[in-house]
């Protein structure tokens, strides 16, 4: 009697902790998602000027690597992925004047990429850069 009690309860409790399983679905990270995406395009589109570690080409292409300005100007980083940049701007202290032509990304990838170069090499960010967030900035 006692061991069918026993196989009683545990397939009761098994079946009840299955049915709390079979619902779960794992929590996904956004950000990360973005971030892992944004690494892909980096090094498709942005790593020949940029450097594998970000840091630039000295007087030529600015750093992203612990980047005063890409984290200071987000609108403006935005619509440089986006759109292309000409004209000066000062990184670090040090004054850039190149042009860098607009990659031709969709807004996901350019939320994408933003928030992977704005959270890789000393850089920290964890306002997630949005599709809707992109697809507001004009030229």
């Amino acid at each position: 009697m006692q061991l069918l009690l026993i196989c009683f309860f545990t397939l009761a409790l098994s079946s009840f902790f299955n049915s709390k399983t079979d619902n779960y679905t794992p929590q996904t990270d956004p950000l990360k998602e973005s971030i892992t995406r944004g690494s892909e395009i980096y090094t498709d589109f942005c790593m020949n000027c940029h450097l594998p570690n970000g840091e630039g080409i000295e007087n030529t292409f600015p750093p992203l690597a612990k980047s005063d300005y890409l984290m200071k100007n987000r609108e403006k980083s935005i619509r440089g992925i986006k759109y292309g940049q000409s004209g000066e701007i000062i990184v670090n202290g040090v004054t850039y004047n190149s042009t860098m032509v607009a990659p031709g990304l969709s807004d996901d990838e350019v939320a994408d990429v933003m928030n992977y170069i704005t959270n890789s090499w000393g850089n920290k960010n964890e306002n997630i850069v949005t599709e809707e967030e992109v697809s507001k900035i004009k030229k």
